[in-house]
Formats: structure tokens, sequence, C-alpha cells
């Protein structure tokens, strides 16, 4: 019996020591690395509290909590069930929920639409925190993507009033031609996240895209 006791105690630290119980980060830091799970959102009952790098926590940013993602690390985030899409910037840990992958700031959540529901099934890839120092990019925000021209000319029209550079670019998709909204260009990517930030507190979508030469 006292034999099968030391076992019973040694075993289970040989396989910890070679790292068999060793708990895995759930993402790579590097840019591009994806992580697909579930996103929460948490707001007002945190509103004002301290964040994990010492931010004053403000529920009308685009920010976010994650477990093992520095802090700092700016990510996309996109909400499979209906196709919207967010920059948020890392500045808290959690989620401590049961699979949850990240939570997210009431404006955030507010832009992928899923204030309502709570959560939503999501894909994060890290961004490149470096990006905007790429000379030869320019960057736009896109705020909405049509398939009627009016539509789009209706949005356009609503944003000069507050912003400059509001653009419609037109493609050509499997469906036919659609139309996407944008303010820019920006030379700097900082300039493209600091104009989304202003556009998500008006229910609006903001995605941060590459578009042409920066002037």
């Amino acid at each position: 019996m006292r034999w099968r006791l030391v076992v019973g105690l040694v075993f289970p630290t040989i396989l910890a020591g070679c790292g068999l119980f060793r708990s895995r980060p759930s993402i790579e830091t590097q840019p591009g690395a994806t992580q697909v799970g579930v996103a929460s959102w948490y707001g007002p009952g945190f509103h004002g509290n301290r964040t994990s790098n010492g931010e004053v926590y403000d529920q009308n940013q685009l920010t976010a909590a994650h477990q093992s993602l520095p802090l700092g690390t700016p990510v996309s985030v996109s909400n499979l069930d209906n196709g919207r899409q967010v920059e948020v910037r890392i500045n808290d840990r959690g989620p401590f929920a049961k699979g949850r992958i990240i939570d997210l700031s009431y404006a955030a959540a507010r832009a992928l639409d899923m204030v309502g529901p709570g959560t939503a099934n999501v894909r994060l890839e890290v961004l490149d925190g470096n990006t905007a120092q790429l000379p030869s990019s320019a960057f736009a925000v896109q705020v909405g993507s049509f398939s009627d021209r009016e539509n789009a000319l209706r949005l356009k029209s609503e944003l000069q009033r507050r912003f400059d550079g509001v653009y419609v670019t037109t493609g050509e998709g499997n469906v036919g031609r659609f139309y996407r909204v944008r303010l820019g260009r920006f030379a700097r990517r900082e300039e493209a996240v600091r104009i989304a930030r202003a556009v998500v507190p008006l229910g609006l979508t903001a995605i941060i895209v590459e578009d042409g030469v920066a002037p």
C-alpha cells in the first residue's frame, strides 16, 4: 500500500515535469494569428473602474479584455453570425466565464450588433501595431456597404455633416455591384483608428481598410 501511494504521488509529478499538464496560450501573439470562439461584453457595471493596464475603463471606447494577449495589442474582431467587424485594443484581463475568449466594451459590442444577445461567435485576428508606419499604404474607415447606390449616397451625405473626406467606392461581387462608404484616406493607421472611434458611437460599423497610396 505504501509503495502504491508513492507511485500515485510521483507519477503525476513526472507527467507535469514533462509538460503534459502545462497550459498553452490560447492564441499566438504575432500579427495574423487567429482565434475562434465566443465573445461577451461588459459595460455599465465596470464603467469608471481601473483596467489591468491601469487605464480607467470607458465603455464607449473600442477596447477589450483577453486572457493572454499582451496589453495594448490591436485585434480585429469579426462577428461570424452577421459579418460585422470592429478593431479593438486589449487593455484588460478576462473573460473569466468558461467558454468565452474575449470580453468586449459596450461600444465594440454595439458595433458588432451583439449587445442584445449578450454573446456572439467571433473570430479574432492579431493586428500589426506597427502597420501605421508603412509609408506606401493609405488607410480608410469603412462604415457601410450597400447594394443600393442611393443608400450609400444617403449615408455619405449624413456623414459629411460631421466628417471630412467621406467618399463612396464601387466594387463587383458574386451578387452584383456594391457601394462602400468610407472616410479617409490617412497616411497613418492611428488617424484612421481615431476616426473609427468617433464613428462607432453613431451606431455604425467601423472597419480599418487599406485603400490606395498614402497622401
